[in-house]
């Protein structure tokens, strides 16, 4: 190897590790904040090194905000959100991509064509449709309206594409149904296509916050999103107490996203291969 080649290569390591170290200093803050005491926190030379690990905050966390509750509610929401979408996504995808009928190219453009609208501009339209339904505040009412995307079906078609149309045919020959071929051998085969969406899917369903906020109306049914300002009192701020419910509540989309990287790098290539 060249001595400018090896160079080129340490170079570009310390960027990766410097951007990477800049991406998660404000998760190693929080996680460093919720171990702390205000007088360490407010305290005159600052110290953010905890002179002990003190769990004490996470348990008043729990005590101080039902984030039991909002957790279970959160998960529900983003697991149905994360289903329905695959789902849909892979019957639509299966439809486009193995059935000739007509206007099919016209209608998948349009399909496309709503991943331009920005979802500020119909949330009004679908708080009046769950209004005139009765579903305030209920879990379909923070569900219903995100089970159909535009990129779960783009993506899970161009997975599809990528699968030879001579399996189908032959499928077909030996009497396997549609849905039955679909559900075990598309989908199998398309496995790392699936994890992507569904992990994307699943930290938006996670993470949303102004449509859970607009149709509850009871901290029976609040999220996590909207339940962690709970514990920001403004008497009197306990800001470590409030950093170790962001913690609990941001830990599992943490986790899904680590274990779940390599999927996601792959679904993001699928596009790239076959139109």
């Amino acid at each position: 190897m060249r001595p400018d080649t090896r160079i080129g290569k340490i170079l570009f390591l310390i960027l990766q590790t410097g951007i990477a170290l800049i991406i998660i200093f404000p998760i190693l803050y929080a996680l460093d904040i919720s171990f702390l005491p205000l007088s360490q926190i407010f305290g005159k030379p600052l110290d953010l090194f905890p002179h002990k690990i003190d769990f004490s905050y996470y348990i008043r966390a729990f005590q101080v905000a039902p984030l039991f509750r909002y957790l279970m509610n959160t998960t529900v929401i983003a697991v149905s959100i994360t289903a329905g979408q695959l789902i849909l996504a892979c019957v639509t995808a299966f439809a486009f991509t193995h059935f000739d009928f007509k206007g099919k190219k016209l209608l998948f453009m349009l399909i496309l064509a709503t991943m331009m609208i920005p979802g500020e501009s119909i949330v009004l339209s679908n708080y009046l449709t769950m209004g005139d339904l009765g579903l305030l505040d209920t879990y379909i009412a923070m569900i219903l309206p995100s089970l159909a995307s535009a990129m779960s079906i783009f993506f899970m078609r161009q997975a599809f594409l990528q699968m030879p149309k001579d399996i189908y045919e032959m499928a077909t020959l030996d009497g396997c149904g549609n849905l039955r071929f679909l559900f075990t051998m598309l989908i199998p085969l398309s496995k790392g296509a699936m994890s992507a969406v569904g992990i994307y899917t699943f930290i938006n369903a996670w993470n949303a916050y102004m449509w859970p906020l607009l149709v509850t109306n009871t901290d029976r049914m609040r999220t996590v999103q909207i339940g962690i300002g709970m514990l920001l009192n403004a008497e009197s701020a306990e800001y470590n107490m409030m950093m170790a419910g962001v913690i609990v509540v941001m830990l599992p989309t943490v986790l899904i996203f680590v274990l779940g990287q390599k999927y996601i790098l792959s679904g993001m290539l699928v596009g790239a291969v076959k139109g």
